[in-house]
């Protein structure tokens, strides 16, 4: 160990000591602590190899579980303190280390009493195996004596227990047994004893050899042996008496007693701490009546415990076909002989020639990309250029790949392709892996309209394509940036070592119990600390004794409720005499261990299964992750504007498959401020893809589309509903540098870029949030001054200006309080809804749509810019043009009106009228600016005429 881990209680723990380890109370549902051994410490998954990695803290630990008896039967076990070994590690956090604890062998304690007196001591003298579900017996390996020198040394060298089985340890823990014909080793397995001298021999050392040892019930007598009982026989001077059962002589370890306690306890201290040798980080190997003595000594060795191989005549049959009636019978082939092989491909064979023809041949098959990197085509490639290797001629020239295949147990050839999926056989797919994980079985139930082997075969390539989209997202994004709070800043840093976990999480202790509490288990009302109680309790806490008895040793002292009767009217008259029921009896005290009424129920899997948000992948009740009833989109409700009832949350159908069948909008869902799609990508289907957050999307008002993500950190849009997210309004003012500048991610100068907002570097938001970058929002303090003018808004208790930050992978936001998309306050609206409702509210109230985007329209063509300019009238209190001949107010746009309009609409063409025109300025809406001019174009086309 590179750097010393400490506890929070200040304890030191190292390599091979002992520990309680326990996830957060809510994650462990009540259950008490895990016992188990540290194997090693391990720095951070993503920490680099070698021997960089050692200037990285600690934040994983490998240990070696213990079970408890209960954990693994439903028999009750009085004893807290005795634990189950197990061949099996794994890998947790370093925070979930509670305390140090004691794990001694049986054997290595003299008194067990004494020893079970001590706090956080425990012992084992079994091994349960949690693959084959059967228990082992453990007994030190100097205890093995029949086993020859060089393989019990090498037993000893390294383990410190050997495992087997509970009928094979008087053999093992006998003298050394020696064959009686050739003085060799004789193993159990391969040797018998003669009932009446004790020796042993080899089967194959008998003459003539046994084949098989006696039956249960029946004994054997060597040669000699049985001779001389003959010739007793034949002298009739042998007689006969009742056999007595001999006992049979073992040198195994006798069991110890219960043994009086030590009032000293150097003894114990000594015992606790005897050194326990380990061979690759285990102390104890299997070695029972299914190994093989001389694989010990290969130090790659399995250790873990065997059963009977299923492999044998007992096992598998050869079946002969069936000869036909009309062909000579045909000769019965050995199973497993090359006639019964079926050669799938035989091109490690091939020379150099044959190799460069065989890729020819498959170039000229296909010129399609996708299906020369099929497997299934490639498979079925390879299947017949081997066939044609093979044949007489062997020539390839003429293979030729069609679109099906005939495998030897069919009469027709099957095509090897299976028939397109739908969008909503994909769908189904998709729901039985959530629902049922990799049981294909059901999931097959889920998808009817397909056999069983077309959902194995989907399932393959399914799972395929979710792993390669994976690794070429890591690939993309590159390596995360390390943590710099993961590396020590000096060697002081790491000489002082590191503190971790926690005596219990806080979630577990009780600060401010109810007035009156009670314990659970023993009544008490009064303790220094109160910890939560598991499930079937009277009252959900415990007392400090009672609380870490059963997080320490699942035990608890539950003290029956006393059942009190309301006394009747006859007894509250009476005041003397004899009481008119007996005493009760002395209240038993009882331990209640784990597989009693105390232990927590097994948690209850809920009907509506907890669905994962792809913006944040956290999960939650299916009223707040909707997911798509169509395209299987799994967004919280707040990030993509969704009000849902929640008996109608099943039948959610997101914006973009609503669109497909009401088609108020465009049917190409590309985002009007991301670079065009190439046409590979459209082909999938649902397009976007609905395992990422970009699938959620909104219509513009031009009936087009933008990603939500996109709209709400583009400063320049607006909602027209910012409360469900609907209509995204102003594309046409995003400005033009962000049109024309390249992002720096996907290289494209397509669409609409933002800016990180720690670095000067832009890109488009989709390609951001592929990359990884952090999105989220970040509340500004606001000076007094300027709270009239700012926007403020309140969350999570922080009050301030909201800003919708999108910054780089590649910058440190631990020191930054940034909100994430989907976080929500205590009202249970998220960040990105809180945000939009306080900045991104198109003014609605003060005019209605069309005018909006006139208005904008006016601000781009700077029509209204250009009349006020030249009036020298910017004044904000101007009232809103009025056209001066139909008196409307709407119009998308308006034109100063020349005095001759005025004089032509008026039918006055005195100076003095148009004087006034000329110093007044008058205003002239679209529709009659159109007018105008036509009559205007057609007197001049009268006059010329």
């Amino acid at each position: 160990m590179s750097h010393p881990v400490y506890l929070k209680n200040g304890d030191l723990v190292k390599v091979n000591d002992h520990v309680y380890c326990s996830p957060t109370w809510d994650t462990r549902d009540g259950t008490p602590y895990s016992v188990a051994r540290i194997m090693q410490f391990l720095p951070p998954e993503d920490a680099p190899k070698g021997e960089e990695s050692k200037n990285y803290l600690y934040t994983r630990v490998r240990l070696a579980w213990y079970y408890r008896p209960s954990d693994v039967s439903d028999r009750a076990v009085a004893d807290p303190r005795l634990l189950l070994a197990a061949i099996y590690s794994e890998v947790c956090d370093i925070n979930q280390l509670r305390a140090k604890c004691h794990v001694v062998h049986r054997d290595k304690i003299s008194d067990l009493s004494g020893w079970k007196k001590r706090p956080d001591r425990f012992y084992f003298n079994r091994l349960f195996d949690p693959y084959i579900k059967k228990e082992f017996e453990v007994i030190p390996s100097h205890d093995v004596r029949n086993l020859p020198d060089e393989i019990r040394d090498v037993l000893i060298s390294r383990y410190e227990y050997i495992v087997a089985e509970k009928e094979v340890i008087p053999d093992l823990t006998d003298n050394i047994r020696l064959c009686d014909t050739c003085q060799v080793w004789c193993p159990s397995a391969d040797s018998v004893q003669c009932d009446r001298c004790k020796k042993y021999f080899h089967m194959k050392c008998v003459q003539p050899p046994l084949i098989a040892k006696p039956s249960r019930g029946y004994g054997w007598t060597c040669a000699p042996c049985s001779r001389r009982h003959e010739e007793e026989v034949d002298s009739r001077d042998i007689r006969h008496g009742t056999p007595s059962a001999v006992k049979v002589r073992t040198n195994a370890p006798a069991a110890r007693g219960r043994g009086r306690p030590r009032k000293d306890k150097v003894l114990a201290e000594i015992e606790e701490n005897l050194p326990v040798k380990h061979f690759k980080m285990w102390p104890f190997r299997y070695f029972g009546q299914y190994t093989v003595a001389e694989d010990t000594l290969d130090p790659e060795d399995l250790i873990f415990p065997r059963t009977a191989s299923r492999v044998g005549p007992k096992y598998q049959a050869n079946v002969p076909a069936e000869p036909s009636p009309y062909s000579h019978p045909l000769e019965i082939e050995e199973r497993g002989s090359d006639n019964t092989i079926e050669v799938l491909g035989i091109f490690n064979t091939f020379t150099e020639s044959e190799l460069a023809e065989a890729e020819e041949i498959k170039k000229r098959l296909s010129d399609d990309p996708q299906v020369q990197s099929s497997v299934d085509w490639l498979t079925e490639v390879i299947r017949r250029l081997s066939e044609a290797s093979m044949a007489l001629d062997g020539s390839m020239s003429s293979v030729k790949i069609t679109p099906t295949r005939l495998e030897k147990w069919k009469k027709t050839e099957t095509p090897y392709t299976d028939k397109e999926w739908s969008r909503s056989e994909i769908a189904a797919f998709e729901d039985g892996i959530q629902q049922h994980g990799a049981e294909l079985r059901a999931v097959r139930d889920e998808v009817s309209t397909r056999s069983m082997p077309e959902v194995v075969r989907f399932y393959g390539h399914w799972k395929s394509e979710k792993v390669g989209e994976e690794n070429r997202r890591k690939r993309a994004s590159g390596p995360q940036a390390k943590p710099l709070i993961l590396q020590y800043k000096s060697t002081k840093e790491a000489e002082d070592g590191q503190r971790v976990g926690l005596s219990d999480d806080d979630s577990s202790i009780i600060a401010q119990p109810s007035k009156t509490p009670s314990c659970g288990a023993c009544r008490t009302r009064e303790s220094k600390v109160w910890w939560k109680a598991p499930k079937g309790l009277s009252t959900n806490i415990l007392c400090d004794t009672c609380g870490t008895n059963w997080r320490k040793y699942a035990d608890l002292n539950v003290r029956p409720l006393r059942e009190e009767s309301v006394p009747t009217t006859k007894t509250r008259e009476k005041r003397g005499g004899t009481p008119l029921s007996a005493p009760a009896s002395k209240r038993p005290r009882t331990s209640v261990s784990v597989s009693t009424q105390s232990t927590p129920p097994p948690p209850t899997i809920s009907i509506a299964p907890q669905n994962r948000c792809l913006a944040c992948t956290r999960t939650g009740p299916p009223a707040k992750v909707l997911k798509c009833k169509k395209c299987q989109l799994r967004v919280h409700a707040g990030s993509c504007g969704a009000i849902v009832d929640p008996g109608s949350a099943d039948s959610w159908v997101c914006d973009l498959c609503e669109n497909e069948e009401t088609q108020e909008a465009s049917i190409n869902p590309d985002c009007l401020l991301c670079p065009r799609s190439a046409n590979e990508d459209k082909r999938k289907k649902p397009w976007p893809p609905a395992d990422t957050f970009l699938r959620a999307s909104k219509p513009t008002e031009g009936q087009g589309w933008t990603h939500v993500l996109c709209a709400v950190f583009t400063s320049e849009l607006t909602f027209a509903d910012a409360s469900r997210l609907r209509l995204v309004e102003g594309l046409n003012t995003v400005s033009r540098h962000k049109w024309s500048t390249r992002c720096c991610l996907c290289g494209e100068i397509e669409g609409a870029v933002i800016r990180c907002s720690d670095c000067p570097k832009e890109f488009h938001a989709s390609c951001a949030w592929k990359q990884g970058h952090k999105f989220g929002f970040e509340i500004q303090p606001v000076k007094s001054s300027r709270r009239d003018t700012t926007i403020t808004t309140t969350f999570k208790g922080e009050s301030g200006c909201m800003n919708a930050i999108v910054s780089c992978r590649e910058h440190d936001h631990s020191k930054r309080d940034i909100y994430d998309i989907c976080e929500t306050n205590e009202g249970g609206e998220t960040a990105l809804q809180v945000y939009c409702q306080a900045y991104k509210q198109a003014p609605v109230s003060q005019a209605h749509a069309l005018l909006r985007k006139a208005r904008r329209l006016d601000a781009l063509l700077n029509i209204r810019n250009d009349n006020h300019a030249a009036q020298g009238s910017s004044t904000p209190s101007e009232p809103e043009p009025e056209c001066f001949r139909c008196g409307t107010q709407f119009s998308p746009a308006f034109y100063r009106a020349t005095p001759e309009d005025a004089m032509a609409v008026n039918g006055n063409s005195s100076g003095s009228n148009g004087n006034n025109h000329s110093r007044e300025t008058k205003w002239m809406c679209h529709k009659c600016h159109f007018e105008m001019n036509e009559t205007s174009t057609k007197s001049m086309g009268m006059t010329t005429s």
